[in-house]
């Protein structure tokens, strides 16, 4: 693989005896079920970025707070790492497991403690599923609203870690919008509470921070989540445009025209003729790009605001703009986006999802962008993303089995996430960037945000002992991902001579 990793993973790391460990943790532990031969320790050995793969050491699967209170005391007093994992759909490396550490498994912590109706939240195990918040909220008219595309089976604690969105997030926000407090356990094993019940909390804003931290500053025990009411209704108009820069524009003029749908995601044709074919949403197959926007509220503006968007939509060069004949049909229309990375697995053997984001207004270029890096690499790219906040999801398609074409797939991913950060964006929306894009935080940040960046890293786990390796590169492998780029006359910020 071409990614640089950080010095203290793998090799770097203190040697562990497994046996003296495995002896130790059954004799403190004995009710703890602990996974150690190679048959049981393989199915472990990735998350949802299948290219990398690391055999664990141990996989533990607590079904107590205490037993994982007293495993983190444990690793602690021995310098032994500890990764966490949830229901392991993370897309960028971040539940990867160390040849040298412990994989904590939080799954069976799968229970919702409470749906409070008055208050609008609830609390949550970290292994409970995000869609099964919403099916228990049901009975009350209330959910929760980040839904990722793999909210059936993506955990809560998982979605904090990541800082999870989904195609309603341009409204309702990221998963750190639609929490109140986390409870954790420090590498310490100290418990500790992040946020209130209430909607501040005074010092600093911890539980910001925590949210999309990736494992690297505390396990998460707890969850409360904010809880909405159910639109009165909910609309979803799709409309075909003969070409993607007009699609990208589209979706600048609806927001100009300060209209703020629950929800504006963007598909190109690749995208679209695989999800019909495996959805039958509907979807107009000879479309360029479809936009799917959707609108909720009360009927009398609902009603209104759809034919606002229309008119936008037709006015930014929409062949065709259709609005969702029922529920069944809007529920239909939302199928085949969610499931448009399953259905792109249905027409290449591998493919390699990205994660960055832009401008809205940088939409037309960006995609023109990607269009000339894919000619050059020879690899097709399957375009689908959160238009309405710039979250691109690049799916690049190759196959493993042909010598050199995964590197191909790592480099033109590489080049995406540039340039989203060229054009003032992102190279993450909500995948976080685990293994995968440790490479690219060199390009978005410079020496003296990284250093910031490993203090407070520090400041939580000084030993640096959750998630190692991940997120946060070092100075050193910056240096030489900046040489690198030097090297091949590819340099593609001059940010990049600090190091």
């Amino acid at each position: 693989m071409s990614i640089l990793y950080d010095e203290r993973v793998d090799g770097a790391l203190p040697a562990v005896d497994k046996t003296a460990l495995l002896a130790e943790l059954r004799q403190r532990l004995p009710d703890l079920d602990i996974l150690h031969t190679q048959e049981d320790l393989k199915p472990y050995e990735c998350d949802g970025l299948s290219a990398y793969r690391t055999t664990p050491m141990l996989v533990v699967l607590p079904e107590r707070i205490e037993q994982v209170q007293q495993l983190l005391q444990l690793c602690h007093a021995r310098g032994v790492p500890v990764v966490a994992r949830g229901a392991g759909t993370g897309l960028s490396g971040g539940a990867l497991p160390l040849e040298k550490g412990i994989l904590l498994v939080m799954a069976r912590f799968n229970q919702i403690l409470e749906i409070n109706r008055e208050g609008r939240f609830a609390r949550v195990q970290p292994g409970v599923r995000n869609l099964a918040i919403s099916q228990a909220a049901a009975p009350f008219d209330l959910y929760y609203a980040p839904d990722p595309s793999s909210q059936i089976a993506c955990s809560i604690g998982g979605n904090v870690a990541e800082n999870a969105g989904g195609v309603h997030c341009l409204k309702y926000g990221l998963t750190v919008h639609n929490l109140l407090k986390v409870d954790i356990l420090t590498v310490e094993g100290e418990f500790m509470t992040l946020g209130s019940d209430a909607l501040d909390a005074p010092g600093f804003d911890l539980l910001a921070l925590f949210t999309g931290s990736e494992g690297m500053l505390g396990i998460v025990t707890e969850v409360t989540v904010k809880l909405l009411p159910k639109p009165q209704v909910a609309k979803v108009l799709l409309a075909a445009f003969d070409s993607v820069e007009k699609a990208g524009r589209a979706v600048g003029d609806i927001i100009a025209a300060g209209i703020i749908p629950g929800g504006l995601e963007m598909m190109d044709n690749l995208a679209i003729r695989a999800a019909e074919d495996f959805i039958h949403a509907g979807y107009p197959v000879e479309a360029e790009a479809i936009l799917l926007c959707e609108l909720d509220g009360v009927e009398a503006d609902v009603a209104d605001d759809c034919e606002r968007v229309r008119e936008v939509l037709e006015k930014a060069g929409a062949t065709e703009v259709r609005l969702a004949r029922d529920e069944a049909e809007r529920v239909k229309f939302w199928a085949g986006r969610k499931n448009a990375f399953p259905a792109v697995g249905r027409i290449s053997p591998d493919y390699y999802c990205m994660d960055g984001t832009i401008p809205r207004r940088e939409l037309p270029g960006v995609l023109r962008g990607i269009a000339e890096l894919s000619e050059e690499y020879g690899l097709r790219v399957a375009n689908v993303f959160h238009a309405g906040d710039g979250n691109m999801h690049p799916l690049i398609l190759f196959d493993a089995n042909v010598p050199g074409e995964l590197e191909r797939a790592e480099a033109i991913g590489g080049k995406i996430l540039e340039l989203c950060v060229k054009v003032g964006g992102s190279i993450t929306g909500e995948h976080g960037v685990g293994r995968e894009k440790i490479n690219q935080m060199c390009a978005q940040f410079n020496s003296d945000e990284i250093t910031l960046f490993h203090a407070v890293k520090a400041a939580f786990d000084p030993s640096g002992l959750l998630n190692p390796g991940k997120n946060i590169p070092t100075l050193h492998r910056c240096a030489e991902f900046g040489a690198m780029h030097v090297h091949h006359g590819q340099l593609p910020f001059p940010e990049l001579e600090r190091f």
